[in-house]
């Protein structure tokens, strides 16, 4: 049988019209398939790639660390090297206030974590979140996504989860001293780059800290300099009580965490003891490549980089069907008349040797944001070929 039909038949869909392009090889912003032909990433794996692939740098701590060992025993009970330093290269850069890590597996699972931490630290059950937010699917992290359409096939989930419109006063006006915690994107990922009002964020935490409410921030998508700063909520003069991490975190490797105070984080340690547990979470491979990932943002300077990639983008991503364009840093969301469109043009770019995609919750708006490692040329470059394709695939 050919590769792609054992694709078809032995491998679980996710949905009814996969790519299916066959990929063997991916290297700095481009990945080239079994004929060869080279594609410019502008989705980086959903901000997974942001310093583009297979990095020198990150495949030899892969290397160096395989070597050494892999899978010990379950997380938390050996005093693991790359853990370590990988735990404390983070707080290094990150607030006063958030400065104990615990790695997952993924961003999902840092959302179920941060869920049962909120929980723990409160004794309370409401859990508010946000239309359009998506941070996770398994069925905690689905409980608090913000689409009908995604979870009702799988109900029943979480009790006392409920949905708000970002940006808007009622989330403000809900909050108070039953509930134990906000979950919430500090810009909205697969709502289409949805930025919040500075205020409105201000005042959500405000509301929090006066009823001793949980803030929770999910930076899966929006940290490590996707937004222009390092972490997005810098922007915005608010700080999280903990913070969801993932994708970028494992420079191309499966890893997530949250991280909130030391002071808070040891309730899970203690009645009931291992309050969550991970075999595979912080595994050495993973927090040895994220390490030199981060390493190579900070030593490259590539977030100071990012305002001036983003004006390209405004500037080159210009044609008469796009009916706007929103950014956060070299993250864009371009709006067209319909979903239908948004297809004909990730569709199309394709074809043209550019990756991208749509939002799950803003189907209309095509998706880019290439490594941040992609040089302006090549940015030009990758603009230019998308609005070529659009002028192909709508007019």
């Amino acid at each position: 049988m050919q590769l792609r039909q054992l694709f078809l038949s032995h491998i679980g869909q996710t949905s009814p019209a996969p790519l299916a392009i066959h990929m063997v090889k991916a290297q700095g912003i481009y990945q080239y398939d079994s004929e060869g032909k080279a594609y410019i990433d502008m989705i980086s794996g959903f901000s997974v790639s942001n310093i583009g692939h297979s990095h020198p740098k990150v495949v030899q701590a892969v290397k160096d660390q395989a070597e050494k060992y892999m899978h010990l025993i379950v997380y938390g009970e050996y005093i693991e090297t790359p853990q370590v330093e990988y735990a404390k290269l983070l707080i290094d850069h990150l607030p006063e206030s958030l400065n104990s890590v615990y790695f997952t597996n993924s961003g999902t699972e840092a959302t179920e974590g941060a869920m049962k931490l909120a929980k723990r630290a409160t004794g309370r059950s409401k859990i508010y979140s946000f239309k359009n937010a998506y941070h996770g699917s398994s069925q905690g992290a689905l409980s608090v996504m913000g689409g009908e359409y995604w979870k009702n096939a799988f109900r029943p989930l979480l009790p006392e989860t409920y949905t708000f419109n970002y940006n808007e006063q009622e989330i403000i006006d809900a909050i108070d001293e039953q509930t134990a915690c906000v979950i919430m994107e500090p810009v909205q990922a697969e709502g289409g780059v949805l930025k919040p009002i500075p205020e409105w964020i201000q005042a959500v935490r405000k509301k929090c800290t006066e009823t001793g409410t949980i803030l929770i921030f999910d930076e899966i998508q929006a940290g490590f300099g996707r937004t222009g700063s390092l972490w997005a909520f810098e922007q915005y003069n608010v700080v999280p009580d903990i913070l969801m991490l993932g994708k970028a975190l494992g420079g191309g490797m499966p890893l997530g965490a949250f991280i909130a105070d030391k002071k808070l984080m040891d309730l899970l340690t203690y009645n009931p003891v291992l309050g969550h547990i991970t075999t595979f979470g912080g595994h050495p491979v993973s927090c040895a490549a994220g390490k030199a990932s981060f390493e190579i943002i900070l030593e490259e300077k590539l977030v100071e980089k990012v305002a001036e990639k983003e004006a390209i983008l405004n500037e080159y991503l210009v044609h008469p069907k796009i009916k706007s364009i929103r950014t956060a840093g070299l993250w864009g969301a371009l709006e067209f008349a319909s979903n239908e469109e948004a297809q004909k043009v990730v569709e199309t770019s394709i074809a043209h040797g550019v990756l991208s995609d749509f939002f799950l919750f803003a189907p209309e708006r095509v998706h880019v944001g290439p490594p941040l490692t992609i040089t302006n040329e090549e940015l030009i470059d990758a603009c230019k070929k998308i609005v070529v394709a659009i002028e192909e695939a709508l007019i």
